[in-house]
């Protein structure tokens, strides 16, 4: 296979799950808004089926996602130079997800470590959506044939996941259909969670 030309794209999402804070800002959003102006395609989202692999109360949920959206705006994200949506409403994402939960290997998800400390001692009583998070989110990327996402270090590992499994994928498929994407990752700032406890 030769190695394939992917136009230069960018995808990142947020959960509307809990609230926003100094991190959101600095660490996403602030930078969202900067890459627009770099001539290349930005495609960002309001990641509401990531938020559902714990329980939401669909209120809030619902309110939570129009002030997600808002905070977008808000930081400067342009719908004239960038591409905003709700996850949910594209049913393409859940679609490939599944393709991509045939793809992955089980031993792939169980070590992600961000399920193992949502799930704690408990796993075994985890919902199954939490356990193939990495595959939705491999999907929310690889739809758009992202080849760089903006992340905070703990979704590093699950960039890999995402390159693993578009890998696997164009090897298993004999195609080169998905890009090998790269995590562009910034300072401390995207680790601040809260104003109170900067940890």
């Amino acid at each position: 296979m030769t190695e394939p030309k992917f136009t230069p794209r960018v995808f990142s999402g947020i959960q509307p799950s809990g609230s926003l804070h100094l991190g959101n800002y600095l660490g996403a959003l602030r930078r969202f808004a900067r890459m627009q102006d770099d001539g290349v395609e930005t495609i960002y989202c309001v990641v509401d089926l990531h938020a559902v692999t714990v329980w939401q109360d669909p209120a809030d949920l619902a309110r939570a996602t129009r002030e997600l959206t808002a905070a977008y705006i808000a930081s400067g994200l342009d719908p004239e130079k960038s591409i905003l949506f709700n996850q949910s409403q594209v049913p393409a994402h859940a679609e490939l997800a599944w393709l991509f939960n045939c793809v992955a290997r089980v031993g792939w998800m169980y070590r992600m470590t961000q399920f193992k400390d949502k799930a704690g001692k408990n796993a075994e009583n985890s919902s199954l959506g939490l356990l193939a998070y990495p595959a939705l989110m491999a999907a929310d990327i690889l739809a758009y044939h992202a080849t760089h996402v903006p992340v905070g270090e703990d979704q590093k590992q699950h960039i890999e996941l995402t390159r693993d499994i578009a890998a696997k994928f164009n090897h298993d498929y004999g195609v080169d259909f998905f890009p090998i994407t790269e995590p562009v990752i910034e300072g401390v700032a995207t680790r601040v969670m809260s104003l109170r406890d900067g940890t």
